[in-house]
């Protein structure tokens, strides 16, 4: 298997540009156990027969066993079906409201996609409210819709949020290096002091300390992890406990 991936795991940590397509003739191994094994195409990578495309610039990443994305800064966000996001209510129109998810269209919301409502019993939303939810249609022909409520019907953490709070936009490729389970950063944070944090898909999150001070001081630091390594972002969080900025 080395053999036939190996120009694609050579390629692991290093930058690709939209349009390099990786190649794998398989008609030479197809008595072997290769045949099975299947390559998981993540952001940035695009599956067409016997070849991957690269749609995205960006760093090549592997997981094990089989799993490769494309790491990129990109900022502009483009709807996925089940993805979470953090939106602003920007109107309403009949049943419906009207959610800004940072995309290149507004997204639907029914007051129906609410736990516990009906038509008698409608939310309270208001424009300008933030919304966490999730995309049930995502596709370029449709325009999006959300829901907050689970294939249960249950809120699961889903709904309007955020009376307090400081909201701010960041990269793709930082939201999910904070969604990922066991992320270092989260960790680092929570050692500083206690604060309430809601993370979108779409690059925008929303945090909330014991005062203003204190939530400024965790968005100003999560933006400053965009760019820095482990050692230059365990160096600034010493010097924050330590009181000395």
């Amino acid at each position: 298997m080395d053999s036939v991936y190996s120009c694609f795991k050579d390629k692991i940590g290093e930058v690709v540009l939209p349009g390099d397509v990786f190649s794998f003739d398989l008609s030479a191994v197809e008595n072997t156990t290769v045949k099975s094994e299947k390559i998981i195409c993540g952001p940035g990578l695009r599956r067409n027969g016997d070849e991957i495309l690269v749609y995205k610039s960006g760093v090549l990443r592997h997981k094990s066993p089989n799993l490769y994305w494309i790491d990129s800064q990109q900022k502009r966000y483009v709807p996925a079906k089940g993805e979470s996001v953090v939106g602003i209510v920007t109107a309403k129109t009949g049943d419906v409201f009207k959610v800004d998810v940072g995309g290149s269209e507004h997204a639907s919301l029914s007051y129906l996609a609410f736990e516990g409502a009906t038509k008698r019993n409608r939310p309270n939303v208001q424009v300008g409210d933030l919304v966490y939810s999730q995309f049930t249609i995502a596709n370029k022909d449709m325009e999006p819709e959300l829901v907050c409520i689970d294939s249960c019907g249950r809120a699961n953490g889903m709904g309007v949020f955020g009376a307090d709070g400081f909201l701010f936009k960041v990269s793709l490729g930082l939201v999910r290096r904070l969604l990922s389970p066991q992320s270092e950063i989260i960790k680092d944070l929570e050692k500083l002091f206690p604060f309430e944090m809601v993370v979108g898909m779409n690059g925008r999150i929303w945090v909330k300390s014991k005062d203003i001070q204190k939530t400024l001081i965790v968005a100003n630091l999560l933006e400053s992890c965009e760019n820095m390594t482990p050692q230059q972002r365990q160096v600034l969080f010493r010097r924050v406990a330590e009181g000395s900025l």
